[in-house]
């Protein structure tokens, strides 16, 4: 598969594991965690569309979010964690490093703002990263949502805002590949 290219939709039961993983990776970022949850899902259920898988995904990550259970939500964090940290310079994903690019413009004082704003919230909420879904926003509208959302402090919240936000960032990613294709 290439790395930017998805399958047919109705192809995702028929793939390998490690082609399903690749799925997730495109859409997601790499995670095993991601993979453990989600890889048999492509594999035991057909889906209308994309759309339609990235909720499905959402939903497991939701029910994650909602356990009593410690191990559930560490396994959570562990697959949002996966998401680079914003204005970060060393990001591996092509689709992160592109949908972050404005970020990484501007002025020095606005990137030793953003990581020091990264550095708050990882301390404010221990385990989780923040996951946000930047379509074309900028740097100071990021950063104001990023304070307001430290400011808050509610980290169940938070655990839902960024599964919402990795799945609208999945639901771009695979818009922008079936464009493509």
């Amino acid at each position: 598969m290439e790395s930017s290219a998805l399958p047919p939709i109705s192809s995702l039961p028929n793939l390998t594991t490690s082609e399903r993983a690749a799925v997730l990776d495109l859409l997601f970022e790499p995670c095993v965690q991601l993979h453990t949850l989600s890889v048999a899902l492509l594999q035991e259920r057909a889906f209308p569309s994309y759309d339609d898988m990235i909720a499905t995904i959402g939903v497991q990550l939701t029910d994650l979010a909602g356990s009593i259970s410690t191990s559930d939500k560490e396994w959570l964090e562990t697959i949002l964690a996966s998401h680079p940290r914003l204005g970060d310079k060393k990001v591996t994903s092509s689709q992160s490093r592109a949908e972050q690019a404005q970020l990484n413009m501007g002025e020095d004082d606005e990137s030793k703002e953003l990581a020091r704003l990264n550095e708050e919230y990882e301390t404010t909420f221990p385990g989780l990263r923040y996951v946000v879904f930047v379509n074309g926003r900028s740097r100071a509208a990021v950063m104001k949502d990023m304070t307001e959302r430290i400011s808050r402090g509610d980290i169940s919240r938070e655990r839902f805002e960024a599964i919402k936000a990795m799945c609208e960032i999945a639901a771009d990613r695979a818009n922008k590949a079936q464009s493509n294709s």
